[in-house]
């Protein structure tokens, strides 16, 4: 059996290809996903939680990843969030790798985001701006931007002095720090938004016509990175699955219990991705993509980088 760890995960990852996996992922389906989440609510008052996300597409390979979110542990110098995923072949069952569950974490997340995007937001989209500093933000930068022709990236959090867009910089992605969210967000062909924002960071009356609204960090019904009226300026509300959304993220659950919406309104990255429902119908309509996570998606990747370390493609 094999280990990809965190090196090997980022040194195969990349974004095209892990696009491509993910449209081709739900395309096809799996036959069984599910999700469990423990949590652990500490002194300070903190959540801590331990998430387990399986998925199987029978005959070719099941498998399931197990993280943890610890969000004090940045101060302990040690990261928020961390796991393993094990994947296995699905016509014998043999455990065939391990995979470094933080790492695989971060380029499907991103990845996922950018295929969002790709399916969504406008084949011209040059302005981009990413909210949050936590490990996922630089991603979610460099998959934008191989997705989108990305001329410009905003880069924005609370505290800005612990954002360091030099290495990104050196990658040749056009990073600019900005503490000016509002102006930020009305200049954005797209959004996405990385935090553990439990009141809305994004106002819809800051959107521009054809912006499109890319949701990442909420993943409890407390949750919420946009707010009401972004939510009513989008014609349509995409999900990436029903499973991970619906009833557990703010920016879901939110809108449905005040009765914007209902859990049928929604539309998934399966129906989208295989033609059942529409997308964007003009450059001036609002998208608006709520990414929620699921076994499907880090089955499609570590299946993806998986083959690609054995040579397969």
């Amino acid at each position: 059996m094999q280990h990809l760890d965190a090196d090997r995960v980022h040194a195969l990852a990349d974004y095209p290809g892990l696009i491509n996996a993910l449209k081709a992922m739900n395309r096809r389906g799996v036959d069984v996903l599910d999700r469990m989440l423990l949590g652990q609510t500490t002194a300070t008052g903190t959540q801590n939680d331990w998430l387990l996300l399986p998925a199987w597409s029978y005959d070719s390979y099941f498998g399931i990843k197990l993280v943890s979110v610890f969000p004090d542990n940045p101060a302990r110098a040690l990261p928020a969030v961390q796991g393993l995923y094990a994947l296995f072949e699905g016509k014998t069952g043999a455990a065939i790798a391990t995979l470094d569950g933080a790492a695989l974490t971060l380029v499907k997340t991103a990845a996922n985001s950018a295929m969002a995007a790709d399916l969504l937001s406008r084949p011209d989209a040059a302005t981009l701006l990413v909210c949050g500093g936590g490990a996922l933000a630089p991603h979610l930068i460099a998959a934008h931007c191989a997705a989108r022709p990305i001329q410009r990236v905003l880069w924005w959090n609370r505290r800005s002095e612990v954002l360091d867009a030099a290495p990104l910089r050196a990658r040749g992605l056009p990073v600019e720090i900005t503490t000016d969210l509002a102006a930020a967000a009305g200049q954005a062909d797209i959004i996405s938004t990385a935090t553990r924002a439990t009141a809305p960071i994004i106002r819809g009356a800051w959107l521009k016509p054809g912006c499109h609204l890319d949701l990442v960090g909420g993943y409890l019904p407390e949750m919420r990175e946009a707010d009401d009226k972004a939510f009513i300026r989008a014609t349509r509300h995409y999900i990436d699955a029903r499973l991970t959304t619906i009833d557990v993220a703010g920016d879901v659950c939110q809108p449905i219990a005040a009765g914007f919406a209902t859990a049928a309104d929604f539309i998934d990255m399966f129906d989208l991705v295989r033609g059942k429902e529409l997308g964007r119908q003009s450059a001036d309509e609002i998208t608006w993509f709520k990414s929620g996570g699921g076994g499907h998606e880090d089955l499609a990747v570590a299946q993806h980088l998986f083959e690609k370390h054995s040579g397969r493609i």
